[in-house]
């Protein structure tokens, strides 16, 4: 038995030595008290934040922007950093704002109703993507009350969002089967959003998806179908290319009011970092 313990003890310690260098928060209580991705998914189809109908259904037209940031983590600055994107967007021309995930940082509703009071004011809509620190503890059935749905589809007249959910670090089979499925029926642009990254800036990264093989079989699927697909969670800027597809991760916008600018027109895209 005190051998039992000393392993444990061991391996705790290890895990946390290996957290505190890695470049993101971690809560080790997130390792057992996070929700599961099978009751989430479950929970579909349900727009409660993104109420109008031509927030689902946006008029994009051939030529227009939109903002991606990541891991807002809603403390400090975060909130003023926000409202400050309204004086960078007009609404002719930035036509939607995406949120990569980690919205909240205390895992607590205040985090999140700020965030969506914040937003809300805003004249475009915000797509907002579920992150690891947004399952935490009770945290989904805030979302569930407040956002709805944390995998849906937004699908304008000429392009096609994806937002998946890989708060668990996984997608499970049943959501790529759905992403298969959904964008073989695509027109124009395709853009897909998810928060858990699927490559690495280096050896040190840990934040990654948690099955190689599901990072194979996403990168199948969006083959040639897909122009963008958009990760946070690493809080680094790492840039891919295969496939036929650019794979973005985006820097956390809590430290670093970072966000991705992409512009289209027609079928050229084309994208940008700006600092606040």
């Amino acid at each position: 038995m005190v051998r039992k313990c000393g392993r444990f003890y061991f391996l705790f310690l290890f895990l946390y030595v290996i957290f505190s260098f890695s470049n993101c928060d971690m809560y080790f209580l997130e390792l057992i008290m996070a929700n599961d991705l099978d009751e989430r998914l479950k929970y579909k189809d349900t727009f409660i934040f993104l109420k109008k109908p031509e927030h689902r259904t946006p008029a994009l037209g051939n030529e227009y922007s939109f903002i991606v940031l990541a891991d807002i983590h809603m403390e400090g600055g975060s909130l003023e950093s926000i409202k400050e994107l309204k004086n960078i967007i007009i609404p002719e021309q930035v036509k939607f704002v995406v949120v990569l995930g980690d919205i909240t940082n205390n895992h607590s509703e205040n985090d999140l109703l700020l965030f969506l009071e914040t937003v809300s004011e805003f004249d475009v809509p915000f797509y907002p993507v579920i992150g690891n620190y947004d399952i935490l503890f009770s945290n989904w059935d805030v979302w569930k009350e407040h956002i709805g749905s944390t995998r849906y589809r937004i699908t304008g007249d000429t392009a096609s969002l994806f937002i998946l959910d890989s708060a668990n670090s996984f997608f499970g089979k049943e959501q790529l089967d759905w992403l298969e499925r959904e964008i073989r029926n695509t027109q124009g642009n395709t853009f897909v959003f998810t928060h858990s990254a699927l490559f690495a800036s280096g050896l040190a990264d840990i934040h990654l998806l948690s099955d190689i093989k599901e990072r194979a079989r996403i990168v199948s699927i969006l083959r040639n179908r897909c122009n963008i697909m958009f990760t946070g969670h690493l809080h680094k800027r790492v840039l891919n290319h295969t496939g036929g597809v650019q794979f973005i991760s985006i820097e956390d916008f809590k430290r670093h009011n970072v966000y991705c600018l992409v512009n289209v027109k027609d079928y050229d895209v084309t994208f940008s970092f700006k600092s606040l």
